[in-house]
């Protein structure tokens, strides 16, 4: 077995995609697995075979085992990988009419958005019959190939047919690309006939199978000791040949599903970047406006540095890592908004030297025709110097630029302006600024979102009326208080540590902004986030009003998703990432608990990334139903 897997890794590496094999060991669920953890695997005499029912048992037990289709389905969903490749899916079982065997995996392609790559089903099974089952689960089924003939594992031909087929890769990628967007929540299956050069002993082995099934009903073998019975009696009757057969499909399967992987990963970069696509269409057909988001913000240049050890000490060199990458919190929130299909116009400025090129070729795929280029200018950079376990220890900011976001800049965009969706501000441009936008924004009827930034700059619209223009804003309890006290609002002398205390002191301090503004959402780093404003069907309204109905107002707590501390590795962009998800959402009518967890995925995959806003985010990433399995 652990040869078989490291051949199959090695087939998955070379086509240019990146295996992930997956198992439980001692009671952890294991996406990728490393030469040792496969070789245990292979030589465990206790390891099981771990299916849907089996996952909660074997976990709380601290077993191990290899998962079946539907226990790799479940864990590969749960990490966002969209492509499974297997050597044959389980079925409906020979006699399933009366005994309900019915495979698991059957079930799971009805409710997990996978697309599974697979020889067809085993054909040791009732093929008419799981198709049918497959239909009725909602699964889209396909042969890879000109035929639409479904294969029977072992040979190209089961005598029964896909309902459709895909010719290429480039097919396959575009038809899970559909699936995903359209959000089924119901997986696709690709069945790819096994090679000719293989398949010649396919009616040798076929005669073995038939031999094999009535064996096993003579000694009473059913249930899950069906399959490994007759796998091992075929190979045995067929002096190895089926064995050959298996592992060449295998590896057959492993390099179509990595052209598939890499042709999906190409298709859906394009449609980030290039025109709207299937899915977004369908958004467009269903809204009465095609107003955009704006946001006006900074950019940064940002150079993180990162310590090894786990004190930094000061006065002398600390070992570490430094990487650049490409910051600001408009920025960001902006890319963010780009990756999860809603490209705002970013409004901001930069300076002509080297570094507004980078930024400039990196942000390729945001609409970044307002950002300014001033002569004389530095675009502006930050350093961050972060621990071991990615928190900040100290920061420096070259961010005079951000001064020249001024009035009479931005208002050569007031036509965007007035019809956006949403209008997002960051707490670096200039007071003026702020007020022009808000003056305008409430004339209009424009929600308006006011990311603070930090404690000092989270003033600026509190110093004037422009603050009741505001439709949302995300403080940090830092920030709030800054809020509260330019309001000349009761504060608390010193702000509280403990959890209860944190959550009582934001409600209290959000409930005279909600006087004007729909949510104030309440980021509370590694505790999560708490989301205040009207009470609405059991959860907070993220819907801005022009007279809006005085209910009673509530707020709701959501922790963060779990995240070890070694899997940081820098926290400088999840409280944008968080913002811009939950914006996302709230573009598309969700409710408040999936805008929040798209807002939290959002985040924790900006955890894991040395960019601010991970390259990986896709409106996929954070379908709100990951965020709900999240452990």
């Amino acid at each position: 077995m652990s040869c078989t897997a490291k051949e199959v890794e090695a087939i998955v590496r070379a086509e240019g995609a990146t295996p992930a094999t997956v198992g439980v060991l001692e009671g952890t669920v294991h996406v990728g697995l490393s030469s040792e953890e496969l070789d245990f695997l292979a030589r465990s005499k206790m390891a099981l075979k771990v299916s849907r029912r089996d996952l909660p048992y074997v976990i709380s037990k601290g077993l191990s085992g290899g998962t079946t289709v539907s226990g790799t389905m479940i864990a590969a969903h749960k990490v966002g990988i969209p492509v499974f490749v297997t050597g044959g899916i389980g079925g409906v079982h020979r006699d399933g009419e009366n005994s309900l065997d019915v495979s698991a995996d059957l079930t799971e392609l009805g409710r997990t958005p996978i697309a599974v790559v697979s020889a067809g089903v085993k054909s040791i099974l009732d093929i008419g019959r799981t198709l049918e089952f497959l239909e009725t689960q909602g699964v889209c089924v396909a042969t890879y190939g000109k035929s639409k003939s479904f294969p029977a594992f072992f040979s190209t031909q089961s005598g029964f047919t896909s309902p459709y087929n895909v010719l290429n890769a480039e097919e396959a990628a575009k038809l899970i690309a559909s699936t995903l967007s359209l959000g089924l929540e119901s997986g696709v299956l690709l069945a790819v006939p096994i090679p000719e050069e293989h398949a010649a002993a396919g009616q040798q082995i076929d005669y073995a199978i038939q031999v094999a099934v009535d064996e096993a009903r003579l000694k009473g073998i059913g249930g899950r000791d069906v399959t490994p019975f007759i796998l091992q009696r075929v190979s045995e009757l067929t002096e190895g040949q089926s064995l050959l057969a298996n592992i060449a499909l295998i590896h057959n399967n492993a390099k179509v599903g990595s052209q598939i992987a890499c042709a999906l990963s190409e298709y859906m970069k394009k449609r980030q970047s290039g025109p709207r696509g299937s899915s977004k269409m369908w958004e467009e057909k269903n809204q009465p406006s095609k107003s955009k988001p704006v946001v006006i913000g900074g950019v940064n240049v940002d150079f993180i540095a990162k310590g090894t050890t786990k004190k930094l000490l000061f006065g002398q060199t600390n070992p570490g890592s430094v990487c650049q990458s490409f910051g600001g919190v408009g920025r960001n929130i902006a890319d963010c908004l780009s990756r999860l299909g809603h490209k705002p116009l970013f409004i901001s400025a930069v300076g002509t030297d080297s570094h507004s090129d980078a930024v400039l070729n990196y942000c390729e795929h945001m609409n970044t025709s307002a950002v300014a280029r001033l002569q004389g200018q530095r675009t502006a950079t930050y350093c961050a110097v972060i621990t071991e376990s990615g928190e900040l220890s100290l920061g420096l900011g070259d961010m005079d630029i951000h001064q020249q976001i001024k009035e009479q800049y931005v208002s050569q965009y007031e036509e965007q302006l007035r019809s956006a969706s949403l209008v997002v501000l960051d707490g670096n441009i200039p007071v003026s600024t702020i007020d022009y936008v808000c003056s305008l924004a409430k004339k209009h009827s424009v929600p308006v979102w006011y990311e603070p930034t930090d404690a000092d700059k989270a003033c600026k619209p509190f110093l004037s009326d422009s603050w009741k223009a505001l439709a949302y804003t995300s403080p940090n309890l830092a920030e709030l208080y800054t809020m509260s006290r330019t309001l000349h609002l009761p504060t608390p002398e010193v702000l509280p540590n403990s959890l209860e205390d944190v959550l009582s002191c934001a409600a209290a301090l959000t409930r005279p902004l909600l006087e004007h503004l729909c949510c104030v959402v309440v980021t509370l780093g590694a505790l999560g986030v708490l989301v205040c404003g009207e009470h609405e069907a059991g959860t907070v309204s993220l819907r801005p009003q022009k007279h809006r109905r005085k209910g009673r107002l509530c707020a709701v707590y959501y922790p963060a998703l779990a995240v070890r501390s070694e899997e940081t590795v820098n926290v400088s962009g999840a409280g944008d990432s968080l913002a811009g998800g939950l914006m996302a959402g709230i573009l598309q009518g969700k409710d408040a608990d999936s805008c929040v967890h798209m807002g939290l995925l959002a985040a924790r995959l900006s955890l894991f990334s040395p960019h601010p806003i991970a390259p990986s985010l896709t409106a996929d990433a954070v379908h709100p139903e990951r965020a709900h399995s999240q452990p």
